[in-house]
């Protein structure tokens, strides 16, 4: 239950009307007509009306009082997070000389009737080099040496691609005559069919570089082969990591093609491909891209020469990523570039500093305060009388809007030399929407017990929080063990998005580096001594759910497959699913019947005839026998794996 909101004044409008009426009595007894009918009362019920609306309003304090109450305790409301989307650049064709793509270059959606564009800026310069095919190896999975195929690929004879007949950990290794990273590669092969018996739309091979520590996958856009069964381009999306090596003293940037286990129902390979040729060359490149548009040389104003004044910015919320953000002020010499702090507490008169509140766009400079003898101590410094102040830089926009579908990013706003077009491959995510009031009044009281120390579980997961916006959960747990005594775990979930079927991704999962390093180091200075902090993503198990529906009469069953599929994919949802919609809650068991409860519900369906639970691996794809309970560890969290449904007429 609530607590009832206090009224500053508990008058309304009939008790106003009742106290003017006395005081006329009292002031005024000549005044004897008080009916309705009289202009007088008529005055008086118009002075209660408003008043009463006053007083309405001052019972309900506004919600820009509660954000200046809040700054007061040094709780700012937390700003809107960009989305993050990987911007895929295809050149026009093969180059003879690299194509640069700038940094800050902006790509966006299409711009439609009833929804403006949606715009992504790339976070860095992405450089595509022409690359061409330098060796190809072969080398048998019980070999110790790669077999060198220089003379075949010279003469144009055919030579297998693995063994005879193939074993898993056979590989094909390419070499490039240097390594090619975060570039989309192209390898156009001449193969011949010899009854290999693979099904080309699902052949059991992988494709990987190395990236100097080991063999990192690649991303296959399209394989026109089949599995090395016919002639055609296999296009590649070559890490960022990639890098040289030597092989059988042979430097290159090497890549692979390794055979592995075919996936369940489908055949493997019976015989080795052949080939005959090969080349390659290199036709795009990817490079992270942040929604968020960059705004150049805005200027705030001219400073009036005194403490505590504020400029609002065109355009906001102001994102992070690229430069820091700088404010500069014209001085004798030229510019002079101010420095972002995030209190002016220990500053002095000499500090050229400022604040910045990125959810609302304004940018601070320091305050002066009169201490107890009268004088004013200001701290940062003041710029001077009429001199303009401008931002050279900085990027605005954010929230859940930039966690759009794959592919849908296919507009090019700024006009690059030899680039025909670009897309995202992957559906952005990361945008999550900036803090209400309402969620601020929530953490209020927990920042104020914190009072920037972890100490308590809580105190972790505040701090966490505060340090990363983009994480959309976060757990706190102690040590499991004597051996790890003094050590806190912090597991965080990142904001992801979900494709058309309701799908995540694993690698979304699991968060960057980059947030794991910013809540690890914002968490460290702040701990307490003796306590070992990692920041880590939890254990997520694999949920496979097998199961046979029985539809209604007119019910297609393709519809209620796929709502089927829909509805088990968000219910199995570490970040939105669970009974609640909040996430699936830490260690809850998965149990057969609430599978049926979900599928039973559903539109169409009659009833569900038989349900499986499978435990899986999500990164392996191995499945464990059925059961009717998966038991979770109690830091662990489900994640849907390639759910089955089969769905029939009854007789």
């Amino acid at each position: 239950m609530t607590l009832p909101a206090p009224h500053l004044d508990d008058r309304r409008f009939q008790d106003l009307v009742d106290d003017a009426k006395r005081m006329v009595q009292q002031r005024c007894p000549e005044w004897t007509d008080h009916n309705v009918s009289d202009p007088g009362v008529t005055l008086i019920e118009t002075f209660a009306f408003m008043v009463d609306e006053l007083l309405y309003r001052l019972n309900r304090v506004p919600d820009r009082l509660y954000v200046t109450y809040l700054d007061l305790l040094g709780v700012t409301i937390h700003p809107s997070t960009s989305a993050m989307a990987d911007l895929t650049f295809w050149l026009s064709g093969p180059q003879d000389e690299p194509v640069t793509v700038p940094e800050g270059i902006e790509a966006s959606t299409l711009r439609t009737e009833d929804d403006d564009a949606v715009v992504f800026a790339t976070t860095r310069e992405l450089v595509v080099p022409p690359r061409e095919l330098a060796h190809v190896m072969t080398q048998q999975a019980d070999s110790r040496e790669p077999l060198l195929r220089r003379e075949e690929l010279l003469s144009g004879a055919e030579f297998p691609c693995f063994g005879a007949p193939p074993r898993i950990d056979d590989v094909m290794m390419v070499g490039l005559n240097d390594p090619a990273p975060s570039c989309t590669l192209a390898l156009r092969f001449d193969c011949e069919v010899q009854g290999v018996g693979v099904d080309p739309k699902v052949p059991p091979l992988v494709w990987e570089a190395w990236d100097g520590s080991g063999w990192a996958s690649c991303e296959v856009e399209y394989d026109e082969t089949g599995g090395l069964n016919r002639a055609g381009d296999i296009v590649l999306h070559v890490p960022p990591s990639h890098q040289a090596s030597v092989v059988n003293w042979l430097r290159a940037g090497w890549l692979r093609c390794r055979v592995v286990e075919a996936v369940e129902g489908y055949p493997f390979y019976s015989a080795s491909p052949t080939m005959k040729s090969a080349s390659a060359f290199t036709i795009g490149g990817t490079v992270p891209g942040v929604h968020a548009e960059t705004v150049l040389d805005e200027i705030l104003g001219l400073s009036e020469g005194v403490a505590g004044q504020t400029f609002p910015l065109e355009h906001g919320p102001v994102v992070g990523g690229g430069p820091p953000f700088v404010v500069e002020v014209a001085g004798g010499a030229g510019w002079q570039t101010w420095t972002e702090v995030d209190t002016f507490a220990g500053c002095d008169d000499e500090d050229q500093v400022f604040r910045l509140d990125r959810s609302s766009g304004e940018v601070q400079f320091g305050p002066a305060v009169r201490e107890r003898d009268g004088l004013f101590t200001v701290y940062g410094a003041v710029p001077s009388k009429g001199v303009p102040i401008r931002v050279p830089r900085y990027r605005t926009g954010g929230g859940p809007r930039g966690n759009v579908a794959a592919r849908a990013i296919s507009v090019l706003r700024n006009t690059i030399p030899l680039v025909s077009r670009v897309e995202n491959r992957r559906a952005a995510t990361g945008g999550v929407a900036a803090e209400t009031v309402d969620q601020a009044k929530v953490r209020g009281p927990l920042a104020l017990r914190t009072r920037d120390r972890a100490v308590t579980v809580e105190d972790y997961e505040q701090l966490a929080r505060r340090a990363a916006p983009g994480i959309s959960r976060v757990r706190c747990v102690a040590a499991s063990g004597p051996e790890d005594a003094g050590t806190v775990r912090v597991l965080v979930v990142p904001s992801a998005a979900v494709d058309d079927r309701g799908r995540l991704r694993f690698e979304d999962l699991v968060p960057s580096p980059e947030m794991l390093e910013s809540v690890n180091d914002y968490i460290e200075p702040r701990r307490t001594v003796g306590a070992r902090v990692t920041v880590e993503p939890p254990f997520y198990q694999g949920v496979t759910v097998v199961a046979k529906l029985i539809a209604r009469g007119r019910a297609s069953t393709d519809d209620l497959k796929q709502s089927a599929l829909l509805a088990l994919n968000r219910y199995f949802n570490a970040v939105t699913g669970g009974p609640d919609g909040d996430g699936w809650p830490f260690g809850r068991p998965v149990q057969a019947g609430e599978v049926f409860a979900v599928l039973q519900n559903l539109n169409g369906t009659e009833y569900v005839d038989d349900v499986k639970l499978f435990a899986a691996d999500p990164i392996t794809g191995k499945r464990a026998e059925p059961v009717q309970r998966i038991q979770l560890d109690k830091n662990a969290l489900v994640f849907s794996y390639e759910h089955q449904i089969r769905v029939s007429h009854g007789a």
